[in-house]
């Protein structure tokens, strides 16, 4: 079985690509530069440099593949989000529509199709109708807040002893790992029993607001560790500075307006369905923990 996996250098595209090579799998791994995928050392893969926005390029690339891991790879410098998504989202479609690819994963957002106006969350729910179009079984991960994503901040908490977000200290969030992202969308991809156009929420083991954040990191670093609240102003000054337009940094404003909305898409209610298990605390340990050594 071939499993196509786009942008396979990322932290869940990587994840899935060992996942479906341990599980018996090909991983075709897809991505922009082939130094990088090589430098994954996945067993039994296949490495393939394709631009994931590109029609003919994505149809070339995934043509002996039976099923597909799609996501929109984050991306500041583009024109505009909502551009970037949609030309993802096309060429991702064409490759199935041309090779009658029988399985789809998505990695969409939890409150994807929830409003209009949530930025890439919004985006995510575009790319929800326009896959469930196909004539082909579709399965939309809707994952919440990424664990990972305080390691982009490993130096602030290192030096600085602090963390930023733009949320409320009481907001609650639901934090999930990326390792739990990618062993879902493996089983799903693994899997050629399921059938039709679903959604699953994933939302880790536990909501958790700032200041419960600060504690864990307090008590598992060994040093107290605050959090201070910036403003989405200042959120995206510092998006302009890494190369955001104006554009984007409007719709990352709307974005950070929206998962801190105390009634929007982090209110999301808990199933059983939506649990994954690593938990902060584990995070915390494994993964930034090592930078503190």
């Amino acid at each position: 079985m071939k499993i196509a996996i786009a942008a396979a250098t990322g932290n869940i595209g990587s994840r899935v690509a060992v996942q479906i090579s341990s599980g018996g799998g090909t991983p075709i791994l897809l991505g922009q530069r082939l130094d990088r995928l090589n430098q994954l050392e996945i067993n039994n893969s296949i490495s393939r440099v394709v631009d994931l926005s590109h029609p003919e390029q994505m149809i070339q690339a995934t043509k002996d593949a039976d099923a597909l891991l799609w996501l929109v790879p984050p991306v500041l410098t583009v024109p505009s989000l909502k551009e970037w998504y949609h030309k993802v989202t096309m060429a991702g479609i064409a490759a199935v529509r041309e090779h009658k690819i029988k399985r789809v994963v998505l990695i969409s957002s939890l409150g994807a199709g929830a409003a209009d106006d949530l930025g890439t969350v919004s985006y995510a729910g575009d790319m929800e109708i326009a896959f469930d179009k196909l004539n082909t079984n579709v399965l939309a991960l809707r994952p919440g807040y990424f664990m990972e994503n305080i390691l982009m901040q490993a130096e602030s908490i290192k030096s600085g002893n602090e963390f930023a977000f733009t949320y409320e200290a009481d907001h609650d969030i639901p934090w999930i790992s990326t390792d739990d992202i990618g062993d879902t969308a493996a089983k799903f991809l693994l899997d050629n029993t399921w059938a039709g156009r679903w959604k699953l929420n994933l939302m880790g083991p536990e909501n958790l607001n700032a200041e419960e954040v600060a504690l864990r990191l307090s008590r598992l670093l060994g040093k107290k560790i605050t959090y201070r609240q910036k403003s989405i102003l200042n959120a995206s000054a510092e998006l302009e500075s890494f190369g955001a337009n104006v554009t984007v940094s409007k719709e990352l404003s709307a974005l950070f307006k929206a998962l801190g909305d105390p009634s929007g898409v982090y209110s999301t209610p808990r199933t059983h369905e939506a649990f994954t298990p690593t938990s902060f605390d584990q995070f915390i340990s494994t993964k930034l923990a090592p930078f503190f050594s």
